[in-house]
């Protein structure tokens, strides 16, 4: 099962050459990965104020495949790969129509309030294995 984030791209979005700033794709997913979590029921706020839970990407692997230009129309898709204790792991495509034009995994760790590595909450982990 797989989240799709509609956005588009802005003026503000692109370089001199007119195409999307590469960094602004981290940002795309980022946006997504924020919907998907609330799309779940998640309220990150309320985790970080209840348990001093905050959700921290530790790695990024990204392929650039074709640019977005100013005005395209772009989808984000994100699915769930795998959990682990504190981990979750991540693919997330930004699409044009049909057209993969960037493709990311991405690693995500719950830390505490003390900045270390934390379980999942339980409630947080059945969420994602009901949304798997």
């Amino acid at each position: 099962m797989s989240h799709r984030f509609a956005l588009r791209v802005y003026y503000e979005d692109t370089d001199l050459a007119g195409i999307v700033y590469y960094a602004n794709y981290l940002k795309f997913i980022e946006r997504a990965r924020s919907e998907w979590v609330r799309g779940l029921g998640v309220d990150q706020a309320r985790l970080r104020a209840e348990s001093g839970i905050v959700f921290a990407v530790r790695r990024v692997e990204a392929d650039y495949l074709r640019p977005a230009v100013f005005d395209d129309l772009l989808e984000v898709e994100t699915r769930l790969v795998e959990t682990g204790g504190a981990r979750i792991l991540l693919d997330q495509e930004v699409l044009r129509g049909e057209e993969r034009l960037f493709a990311a995994r991405v690693v995500l760790v719950c830390l505490a309030a003390d900045g270390r590595a934390a379980r999942l909450p339980a409630e947080v982990r059945q969420k994602l294995v009901q949304a798997a």
